[in-house]
């Protein structure tokens, strides 16, 4: 489908994003893409809200944070998807099953989705006192892996530490979904070799590259097996720039695409103005970001020769 033809939201978002402890560890499972919404949402709330606001997400906001286009069909399949999954929040005298919205409501021709948050779920997201994990929005929109942006959740609430507490490998599995409490569905990457390429290594380059979090986990064994992980922390000055949020969409996006180009190499003003200036090329700069952090395009040498390649400028 063709990218949305949208207007970026008029609200300037904070960067800052609060949420209870109690839904940091809750057992859930997110795509990357659920969790940015789940995020962009999280850093438009606000204390004095009614207990039936509606909030308004405009899809050209989000895409100038990420880099990444959507489309209704995905967006509407994301939503519906995270209606229909739950947070199982535990303690010791209560287990709750919660969901996020009581309703989603898509704007058509506007590019803006209208959420209400479901009243059970409420107090977690908007009680602001002593038991919260804050994090910078720019940071978890910015990681591709959904088992890196789960991750800076969890290791961000020991951010003022130099280390998490350990957590057994059956507990750690299930807050990420990797494996069922009640084995009925098949446990995920069970071999430990599996665990360290697709979850923690690259959560840990993720985090670290991109975040104001450097952090390494360590694998602890009881016997001859592991058995738990815990993660070392040391704050850093993130290598990106912060996003400006007081700005509108368009114009962050452009600031984005500026950071892109450098980080390419791509500094000739007349290379970079034409670039800007083009929406072809911006989307084509956005898509190739992305593709390159992700591993999907193969550039080790000349990145930047390759995307003026693919844009027909070299």
């Amino acid at each position: 489908m063709e990218p949305l033809d949208i207007t970026p939201g008029p609200a300037p978002v904070t960067p800052v994003v609060r949420q209870h402890n109690a839904i940091t560890a809750a057992r859930y499972d997110y795509t990357a893409c659920q969790l940015d919404i789940f995020f962009y949402l999280l850093s438009r709330l606000r204390r004095d809200d009614a207990p039936d606001r509606e909030y308004t997400i405009y899809v050209k906001d989000v895409e100038a944070l990420t880099g990444r286009q959507w489309n209704y069909q995905q967006l509407r399949e994301a939503t519906a998807d995270m209606g229909s999954r739950m947070f199982e929040v535990e303690s010791d005298r209560t287990y709750q099953q919660l969901w996020m919205f009581q309703r989603v409501e898509y704007i058509k021709g506007k590019g803006c989705l209208q959420i209400q948050l479901s009243t059970p779920i409420r107090p977690y997201l908007f009680n602001l006192k002593e038991n919260f994990t804050s994090y910078q929005l720019h940071s978890a929109l910015k990681l591709s892996s959904k088992y890196a942006k789960r991750i800076y959740q969890l290791v961000s609430q020991w951010k003022d530490k130099d280390m998490t507490r350990t957590y057994p490998l059956d507990e750690f599995k299930q807050m990420l979904h990797l494996k069922d409490p009640k084995g009925k569905e098949p446990e995920l990457f069970q071999n430990i070799s599996q665990l360290k390429a697709r979850v923690l290594d690259i959560a840990v380059r993720q985090v670290s590259e991109h975040t104001d979090l450097k952090i390494d986990y360590v694998l602890v064994k009881k016997g001859r097996a592991y058995d738990a992980v815990r993660f070392t922390i040391a704050r850093q000055q993130p290598q990106q720039l912060p996003i400006p949020f007081e700005q509108p969409a368009e114009d962050a996006r452009a600031f984005s695409a500026r950071q892109h180009l450098e980080a390419l190499g791509i500094a000739q003003p007349q290379l970079v103005a034409q670039i800007l200036g083009d929406p072809k090329h911006l989307d084509q700069l956005f898509k190739f970001t992305y593709q390159l952090k992700t591993d999907k395009v193969k550039a080790t040498k000349n990145p930047g020769g390759l995307f003026l390649k693919i844009c027909g400028l070299r």
